[in-house]
């Protein structure tokens, strides 16, 4: 490579891409010496985790609710770094209600060592009966201590070889998978449901509890990040999309705006959505690059936002899980104004069974699913609804395609990719955008000869977990 700058300058690094995966590897470039800047096509940061403007009463709503977990050391990371760790709140109960309404509001036993400390909310979900709950219990343990080598295998395969019977797949552990990966049980390899299970509730006390945001995700991801970014120096290029890349094995040779202009720079993160990369990259450069390939073998998943105004309060809960019904996730941010009434959003992944339904008939079923769990929903009225759908909200990896995820660093040179559909040994999820963020920063730290680990460790696991957790 050929640098643009002299050894008295920083390197400088175009990040291609806002969202979530596009902001870590600036994040972690502009505080190791890195001249950064940021192209984003859309008019604020943050990708998927985005908000709009309701018409009616000009109020931000999120265009699906994101949650994060304890087990996402790197997000929360990144949220501590760039100060915006305030604009969370952390739920250690959480509110399951079963198929009839039976609430069951859990938390982890205090005194046991994990993984046993989710033995009181295991034993809490009282809609499932005692004999299921054990059976479940049983295979939680077996699956924390089977080794998985590869992900060819469905988590149905092996639920069903471990005699799971269809209630408790159905009201347990497809509740658990869809909300986190957005797909069904007999679509996810047993490999990411492990990683979901393990790290997510069993690896350590501190990796169950939920992070909800306080306010709209575009207040956290824009409006927070835009001015701490700007006093690292990075230059923020919104409503620029770029339109081209080019280059080969050798190196790249500089990307083209929609203007036609020309920029170069030293190192280039290609931090766009999967969908997009192939249009951005000359044939040239997609064909020195391998990993690209293969990103045609893969497909997305729907989330779907379903936003209510009542005129009345249906429930004080931050969040609810409703298990065996249309309705997966209630939140509740508390939100009232006096024109529009009290605000809630319901979250149904995976939602591609609802593309052929007429929106009034899936919302009249949001509403019976709310007034069986809540009696306070029961009289009041519902003044508005919205709903609200990304095609593309979930990037899936089917069994046996894992290894063709690409990683971050590419066979060009001063090129490395980052996005949660890249190989990060985790699914697409936000903690898998940052540390794919983080792990190009490291592969540009490392080719301009100053190694530096910006990764950050898993949460630690307890004496007991590391005995009966096998990685």
């Amino acid at each position: 490579m050929n640098p643009l700058t002299d050894s008295s300058s920083k390197p400088r690094v175009a990040v291609i891409g806002g969202g979530l995966s596009g902001i870590a590897a600036a994040a972690a470039l502009c505080t190791r010496d890195f001249s950064v800047e940021l192209f984003e096509a859309r008019r604020q940061l943050g990708g998927r985790a985005g908000s709009f403007v309701d018409p009616q009463n000009k109020d931000l709503i999120d265009h699906c609710q994101h949650v994060s977990m304890g087990c996402c050391t790197n997000l929360d990371d990144l949220c501590r770094k760039t100060n915006i760790s305030d604009l969370f709140t952390t739920e250690k109960n959480l509110n399951f209600f079963g198929p009839r309404g039976q609430p069951a509001h859990v938390t982890a036993c205090r005194w046991l060592p994990c993984p046993l400390h989710l033995t009181g909310m295991l034993f809490g979900l009282r809609y499932l009966s005692l004999r299921e709950r054990c059976s479940i219990g049983g295979t939680l343990l077996h699956l924390a201590r089977r080794r998985v080598p590869d992900d060819r295998q469905t988590f149905l395969e092996w639920l069903q070889q471990r005699r799971q019977s269809q209630r408790t797949i159905d009201l347990f552990w497809a509740v658990i998978l869809v909300s986190a990966l957005a797909e069904s049980v007999d679509r996810i390899s047993l490999q990411a449901a492990r990683k979901i299970f393990v790290d997510g509730f069993m690896a350590s006390r501190d990796s169950y509890p939920l992070q909800i945001p306080n306010v709209p995700l575009t207040r956290i991801y824009h409006d927070r990040l835009v001015p701490w970014l700007e006093s690292q120096d990075v230059r923020i290029h919104l409503n620029t999309p770029v339109y081209q890349i080019a280059g080969n094995r050798q190196g790249i040779s500089g990307l083209w705006l929609q203007d036609r202009s020309q920029r170069q720079f030293d190192f280039y993160v290609l931090a766009l959505p999967w969908r997009q990369v192939a249009n951005v990259c000359t044939v040239q450069l997609t064909r020195s690059i391998p990993g690209l390939k293969h990103l045609g073998r893969f497909n997305s998943a729907p989330i779907t936002g379903v936003h209510l105004w009542f005129d009345r309060p249906i429930t004080a809960l931050r969040h609810a899980v409703l298990v065996g019904r249309l309705s997966q996730w209630l939140f509740n941010r508390g939100i009232h104004d006096p024109q529009s009434g009290h605000y809630y959003q319901v979250v149904i992944s995976g939602s591609r069974h609802l593309a052929q339904r007429e929106h009034p008939e899936i919302v009249e079923e949001v509403r019976t699913d709310l007034e069986a769990m809540f009696p306070e929903a029961r009289p009041a009225e519902l003044l508005r609804s919205k709903l609200v759908t990304d095609q593309h909200a979930v990037f899936l990896t089917p069994p046996g395609h894992e290894k063709l995820r690409p990683g971050q660093q590419t066979p060009v040179e001063n090129l490395m990719l980052a996005g949660d559909w890249t190989r990060t040994g985790w699914p697409a999820t936000m903690e898998g955008a940052v540390r794919s963020g983080y792990l190009a920063a490291e592969a540009i730290l490392q080719a301009s000869g100053r190694p530096e680990r910006v990764l950050v460790d898993d949460l630690p696991r307890s004496w007991l977990a590391r005995w009966l957790l096998v990685d």
